[in-house]
């Protein structure tokens, strides 16, 4: 009889290494920081477009067995990145674990979107940023073969289902979604399997973010702290995708097997899908 795998600790994943940390400033980000701390990470660096709370953050996080730096970075722009990264892993290192965590939403009808402040920006800040800092990093990841190595990239619901209000900010995310786990096999199949992908793909998080918007039935709008424990667990166990709560799996099921109307009906009138995004305001 063969063995069960075992999977790598969280010891061995984050002890003695290197974390780059998108929207690392504030929220989730935030979270993912001090966990690394306290699991021993040895360099953390914490990239944000907020520079004066990134660096405070990073001032209140420093030990002496954990370096903890603040780099000011617009995602949006490819240039930033490949500077940017360059500089990390000259004060920081490679990265071993990336997490893939900034974005940015607008809730509205798609016509009332700007083309250059909204469309344009959410694409490039929620996917094209993500995939030219992992196309930055991927070489560094893949050529050191010594320890665990893990890409978290922080999805959503909204990449697994459609949803009035939120067109351009779905899309962002259904082509995360979409790179993110072709991008899981392609490591697996060129035998690159010590860099593991993960994506995360939660509901409705009580960051911020989202404010005003309401969980549809049976889906609690959840706390950064759930959220990030369990996005963390699964980066550390290499989990292909991690959906939080339940009831975004049972969604994306029914979705997939029942009739596009019968689906409308029961998204639109019984779990209030549909009109979640309807008293949206956003972060100030």
């Amino acid at each position: 009889m063969g063995t069960k795998a075992k999977h790598p600790t969280e010891d061995e994943v984050i002890r003695g290494s290197s974390v780059l940390i998108t929207g690392g400033a504030r929220g989730m980000g935030e979270l993912y920081a001090r966990r690394a701390v306290a699991a021993g990470a040895s360099a953390i660096a914490l990239w944000d477009v907020d520079g004066d709370r990134a660096r405070a953050l990073a001032a209140e996080l420093d030990r002496p067995a954990t370096a903890v730096r603040a780099y000011v970075v617009d995602l949006g722009d490819r240039e930033a990145i490949r500077e940017a990264y360059a500089r990390t892993v000259a004060e920081s290192g490679a990265p071993d674990v990336l997490i893939n965590n900034a974005g940015i939403v607008r809730g509205a009808l798609f016509w009332d979107h700007d083309a250059e402040r909204d469309i344009e920006a959410i694409m490039r800040v929620n996917t094209l940023g993500p995939m030219w800092l992992t196309r930055e990093a991927l070489p560094d990841m893949m050529a050191d073969r010594s320890r665990p190595k893990r890409i978290l990239n922080v999805a959503s619901a909204a990449g697994l289902l459609a949803n009035p209000r939120m067109s351009v900010y779905a899309s962002s995310k259904w082509a995360m979604l979409g790179w993110s786990d072709s991008l899981r096999l392609e490591l697996e199949r060129e035998d690159a399997g010590r860099v593991r992908v993960t994506t995360f793909c939660p509901s409705y998080i009580s960051t911020g973010m989202f404010a005003g918007a309401r969980g549809p039935l049976m889906t609690p709008v959840m706390t950064p702290r759930r959220a990030v424990a369990a996005a963390w667990r699964g980066m550390i166990l290499g989990t292909p995708i991690v959906t939080k709560p339940w009831t975004v799996k049972l969604s994306a099921a029914l979705r997939g097997v029942l009739p596009v109307r019968l689906w409308d009906l029961i998204a639109g009138k019984i779990f209030h899908v549909y009109s979640s995004m309807d008293r949206f305001t956003g972060r100030s």
